[in-house]
């Protein structure tokens, strides 16, 4: 289904109204959540009311900061061959970051002659991911070219065509391609990604005497045990760590967090296929988790998501979160009460002196059954850009794939916390095993958030961890 422009998705008009400051703030959230958006998006619709505020810069409309025609094809030399060629790029459903797609499909075409044309995906991804594999099984070539998430290809490998003679010029983050690539085949071009980061309460650490957030899961729980007593006299419900324990995806990229770093490998070991789960190092790594559930976090930790998490962690409950990128920028929002009080940085290490975030993003991907591959490859080389990921930074905070724009300062300027994350992507980066596990990573992951659930409230950890592994193992032999 093609966008309609002629009735705007209530999405954008929230996001419009956010961004000419015609809400409050509280007006945005009201709406927001009677819209039923995921947390990622209020993010994005409340940078955008920020943004507002200061006035958007010299009055333009997102896609101002994409660079010209001209500079553009100065710098990536774009194949002008495609005049008059049509061809489809699926991306997500309308959202606060439309008008920047269009302004990017813009500029393609106006360089190139080509008629790329933007197609509205299903606001649900798993809906999205059904569509494409329906598409594709019947070999169509109604979609050329989409947005794949970071999970999607090893499922979507035997249909992609291969992209590693397009990707551009940059130092693009080493474990995202090695994540995106199956059997030698580049399935999709990293295009703006994601990791999980601790975020640290930096006056409280002063404050109890500790020169700066942890290194080890040890540190942390020292820290967070003895800021929790010294605020409980004045705040009772203070906790010290808020994370995401519920039976969920987002309990799966915890628990390999804490698994990798203590040693324990990445539930498939990516070169042999081994489901390498039940080791001494993941079951710590599980126990140490559930000693902290009633403890240094709250009991209901157990079936936090991200937005509970962060509605302890802003009102200035949490001395610690795990949390993704997108909760700085509301944390460091008009009115927080932990305004300029926090830093982000590495999770911490276990006994293997390992940090791990999970990888999350999103890529660039073309489909087989293509009749018009080099111009949709060609698309692709131009959507993940260093100058176009630049301008996405810039605009709508989207974390780019590539190293050296985290030193950049117009980056820097519009998202100065950038430079907290280089070493997040470059050294500590974890993806979850869906190149492994191809289209049964869903029953992998569902055993495995299901497992750790069961061990932080109550159930054994090493026979549930051996009970996982089994099933793991049962799933994986249908490959």
């Amino acid at each position: 289904m093609r966008r309609n422009y002629l009735n705007p998705n209530p999405v954008n008009n929230l996001y419009r109204d956010a961004l000419h400051g015609r809400l409050t703030r509280r007006q945005i959230m009201k709406r927001g959540t009677a819209l039923g958006l995921s947390s990622a998006l209020m993010g994005t619709i409340l940078r955008a009311e920020s943004l507002g505020a200061q006035g958007t810069p010299e009055g333009r409309e997102l896609g101002w900061s994409i660079p010209s025609a001209e500079e553009l094809q100065d710098e990536l030399q774009l194949s002008t061959d495609f005049a008059g060629v049509t061809f489809n790029y699926m991306g997500g459903a309308d959202s606060p970051t439309t008008a920047f797609d269009d302004a990017i499909f813009t500029r393609f075409n106006e360089i190139t002659g080509a008629n790329a044309t933007r197609v509205q995906g299903a606001q649900s991804t798993t809906d999205r991911l059904q569509f494409l594999l329906q598409t594709f099984a019947a070999q169509a070539g109604d979609i050329d070219a989409a947005d794949i998430d970071v999970i999607w290809p090893g499922i979507l490998a035997s249909h992609a065509v291969d992209l590693s003679d397009s990707v551009p010029e940059g130092d693009f983050f080493e474990a995202i391609m090695q994540n995106n690539t199956t059997s030698d085949k580049l399935v999709g071009i990293p295009m703006f990604t994601d990791a999980g980061l601790l975020y640290s309460r930096t006056d409280l650490l002063e404050e109890y005497g500790f020169d700066g957030p942890p290194e080890t899961w040890d540190e942390l729980e020292e820290m967070a045990q003895a800021i929790m007593e010294g605020e409980a006299a004045d705040t009772p419900q203070f906790t010290g760590f808020v994370w995401q324990g519920n039976a969920y995806e987002g309990l799966t990229c915890d628990a390999l967090e804490w698994q990798y770093s203590h040693g324990g490998g990445q539930i498939i070991d990516p070169e042999t296929l081994e489901v390498t789960l039940n080791s001494e190092q993941a079951i710590a790594a599980f126990e140490r988790a559930k000693g902290w559930v009633g403890t240094i976090s709250p009991q209901a930790v157990t079936g936090y998501m991200e937005e509970d998490a962060r509605a302890v962690w802003q009102g200035g409950n949490s001395a610690f979160m795990r949390n993704w990128p997108y909760a700085y920028s509301l944390g460091q929002s008009e009115g927080s009460v932990i305004q300029d009080k926090f830093t982000v940085g590495q999770l911490p290490t276990g006994d293997g002196e390992t940090h791990a975030a999970t990888l999350g993003g999103w890529q660039a991907f073309v489909s087989q059954y293509s009749q018009n591959q080099d111009a949709a490859k060609e698309f692709c080389r131009f959507m993940c850009s260093a100058p176009v990921q630049k301008a996405r930074a810039i605009e709508v905070a989207l974390l780019p794939t590539i190293g050296s724009l985290y030193q950049d300062p117009d980056v820097l300027a519009a998202q100065p916390y950038y430079e907290l994350l280089f070493d997040v992507f470059a050294g500590g980066a974890v993806p979850r095993p869906s190149t492994q596990a191809a289209d049964l990573y869903n029953e992998v992951s569902i055993t495995y958030f299901t497992g750790v659930n069961q061990i932080l409230t109550g159930a054994d950890a090493a026979s549930t961890t051996e009970s996982m592994a089994a099933e793991i193992e049962d799933i994986m032999s249908d490959l």
